[in-house]
């Protein structure tokens, strides 16, 4: 996540770290459906418009790290080495990924989120503007041989690795079983040199 070098913008970080830890906090406590946008607004200690200026709707507050999660794996693709292969970049960012997102603490918001149907129509959606952020930055790439088709699947097939990972009773070795399936179909979409 990109640091907020200036007071307005660390200003502005901290105020939406406060309201989605106290939105986590209590939905939680509450029930995600027992809780409503004015109760974390006032919790929070901001007004209602404060809240809408960081976080669009409800099940944003669940997602706060949507947006770096995004940036994160959109630059597993952009940022890495001229000579590194893309699948093992973003095998290693989905791993970093699965290792936050599994850590201490983090199963009561996963059987919140299971339990939600709004929550799980929101990461879905998530999900999928993820995968096509990563497939573009694929297709950009002037190196990437593959087509345009195979990239958005890879990018499928990297999210949806994300997602089995993290059901898995074993989520770092999902994600290595996952990616030796995807790293294989990459190769297989590679087109054939012709002497």
């Amino acid at each position: 996540m990109t640091v907020p070098t200036g007071r307005r913008e660390r200003k502005k970080a901290a105020t939406r770290r406060k309201i989605a830890d106290t939105a986590l906090r209590l939905f939680l406590e509450r029930g995600y459906d027992a809780v409503g946008i004015r109760d974390v607004a006032a919790e929070a200690d901001v007004a209602v418009t404060t809240l809408f200026s960081h976080f669009a709707a409800k099940e944003a507050l669940v997602f706060e790290q949507d947006e770096d999660f995004e940036e994160r794996l959109t630059r597993a693709v952009t940022d890495r080495a001229p000579d590194e292969p893309v699948v093992p970049a973003l095998r290693r960012e989905i791993h970093a990924l699965v290792r936050h997102c599994t850590a201490d603490g983090a199963a009561p918001v996963w059987r919140m989120i299971d339990g939600s149907p709004a929550l799980r129509k929101y990461e879905e959606s998530m999900r999928l503007r993820h995968a096509e952020s990563v497939a573009a930055a694929l297709v950009a790439d002037p190196g990437m041989p593959q087509s345009a088709t195979a990239c958005r699947t890879l990018a499928r097939f990297v999210i949806d690795a994300f997602s089995l990972a993290r059901e898995s009773a074993d989520p770092q070795a999902a994600v290595d079983e996952v990616f030796a399936m995807i790293e294989a179909a990459w190769e297989a979409a590679r087109p054939s040199r012709q002497a």
